[in-house]
């Protein structure tokens, strides 16, 4: 039997869904630690959460109908989280402009009086913009991590949906 037999046998649709859901589990927990560390999330941050929300709950339905369906519903939901994450990143290092309402370079802000943009005495606001890298590590940011990680998920829930056993 080859390292790789080994592996695809130990490797059931039931793990391999289990790491796809616990995966996207960590990527919302470490997104909730940063947050909880200062780093405010843009409405494009906030977007790339959702996929990994679904996909959790995703592998919550395996678990009871242990559907093989699922699993391809958990990589299209992945894909999607690593086209968000692509799409931010690309915002992010000015490949293409990204939505106006959370971006510096948009007109969203026109028409409002200085009072308007102002935040009243009693809300504690801090406003991040889609464009601009707030952290990153080697020189990728939050964004294309989650898009690397999604493209790692989307493997194994593709792995999950192929397997046989």
């Amino acid at each position: 039997m080859t390292q790789i037999d080994t592996l695809s046998s130990a490797l059931t649709r039931s793990r391999l869904v289990a790491l796809a859901a616990v995966g996207s589990l960590a990527v919302l927990l470490g997104a909730f630690a940063f947050q909880a560390a200062g780093y405010a999330p843009c409405a494009m941050c906030l977007w790339q959460r959702w996929p990994h929300a679904i996909a959790i709950g995703l592998g919550l339905l395996f678990a009871l109908t242990r559907g093989r369906w699922v699993a391809l519903l958990g990589a299209l939901t992945m894909i999607v989280s690593a086209g968000l994450g692509v799409f931010h990143t690309g915002v992010e290092r000015d490949w293409w402009e990204g939505p106006t309402s959370c971006t510096s370079t948009g007109d969203s802000l026109s028409g409002l009086s200085g009072a308007d943009l102002l935040p009243s005495a009693s809300m504690d606001v801090s406003i991040a913009l889609c464009d601009e890298v707030v952290w990153d590590l080697f020189g990728l940011s939050m964004a294309s991590y989650n898009a690397l990680a999604s493209v790692v998920f989307v493997a194994l829930w593709l792995w999950a949906w192929k397997s046989r056993v």
